[in-house]
Formats: C-alpha cells, sequence, structure tokens
C-alpha cells in the first residue's frame, strides 16, 4: 500500500495486538451502505480491528481490502488468509474501546 506510514516497530506491535482479536466484521457480498458505516465506527471505536472478507478470488479480495484502506485512510497492517487487520488511529480515542490503548494498560 503506497501511503503505508506505519514503521516496522508499530507494524509488529498491531500484529501481537492483532493476533488475539476476533473479526468484528464478516464481509460475503461486497460492501453496503450497512458495512461501510459499521467499518466506519469499529475503525473510531477500536483503531485496530479485523476484518474477515470471504472471496475465492485473491485479486478481488486484496482489491475490496485496499479500496476499503484508502476510502478511509486507514493503514492495512496485515492481510492474511481471508482475514486482514486494519488500523486507524482515532481522533479521540476511548480508553475503554481502542485495542491500543487496551494493550497499553
Amino acid at each position: 500500500m503506497p501511503f503505508n506510514s506505519l514503521d516496522k516497530k508499530q507494524i509488529k506491535l498491531f500484529r501481537s495486538i492483532g493476533h488475539h482479536l476476533s473479526p468484528i466484521i464478516i464481509i460475503s457480498k461486497g460492501l453496503s451502505d450497512k458495512i461501510n458505516s459499521e467499518i466506519d465506527r469499529a475503525l473510531n471505536d477500536h483503531e485496530l480491528i479485523k476484518l474477515k472478507v470471504h472471496s475465492n478470488d485473491r485479486e478481488v479480495k486484496k482489491a475490496l481490502v485496499h479500496s476499503i484502506c484508502k476510502e478511509r485512510n486507514a493503514e492495512l497492517v496485515q492481510l492474511i488468509g481471508h482475514v486482514a487487520l486494519i488500523y486507524k488511529a482515532s481522533k479521540k480515542p476511548n480508553p475503554k474501546l481502542s485495542n491500543i490503548l487496551r494493550h497499553n494498560q
């Protein structure tokens, strides 16, 4: 992803945090308004989320995940199989909801 601003240390930290997360959103038939709003809400609340994308075509899956990140100025931390780990810093992170802040406690 060309706008990846995460350094190797951040990626390693986010991958270790993400390892224990469950996919919060499952995408099986493309993006709808409901799914888009849920992704926005989840990124705003949790900052680091997992998405599960069901697609047999690897390139379609990659393109979908990259478009989700690009539309939201989010960072793709990792894409393994059907699961994508995505990060977007919240303007006002909630310590009770943010996966990053909860990990640092």
